[in-house]
């Protein structure tokens, strides 16, 4: 896909999407509110864990927005939200009983990882190693 007006506004809006989802959730990290708390706890990292996935998210997001580190901050994304959905499937649940979510975290973390991929696979251009890659 060249970089035209349909390149800009997909990745734009892929972006977007997954800064605002990763952004909105520092509030309840940084905070301690109860979800959080919950999740980290199950997960045996409480605090440290919460607040450090949340520094990452932050550093992500960020990165996610600057036009000169799209791809930097798609694999950063891509990481820490591998790590929710795979505690997610292993110990925490699709839906979490406790808070009452319904799931909408699990789903929040999909649409997440899927926009992340997508801006990767747009920038890919931005590695260094794009060039030398056999698939490229």
């Amino acid at each position: 896909m060249a970089n035209g007006k349909t390149f800009v506004t997909v990745s734009w809006a892929l972006r977007g999407i997954a800064a605002v989802i990763l952004l909105q959730t520092l509030f309840f990290k940084f905070t301690g509110a109860r979800e959080s708390v919950y999740i980290f706890s199950t997960l045996g990292m409480e605090p440290w864990g919460r607040i450090g996935s949340g520094v990452v998210e932050l550093i992500a997001s960020i990165l996610l927005l600057l036009p000169s580190t799209v791809a930097y901050g798609a694999i950063m994304s891509l990481g820490v939200i591998s790590g929710a959905i795979f505690f997610h499937l292993t110990k925490l649940g699709i839906a979490l009983p406790l808070v009452d979510d319904h799931g909408e975290l699990f789903a929040l973390a999909v649409v997440v990882f899927v926009c992340s991929l997508a801006v990767l696979i747009m920038h890919r251009r931005q590695l260094p190693l794009y060039g030398r890659l056999a698939f490229s």
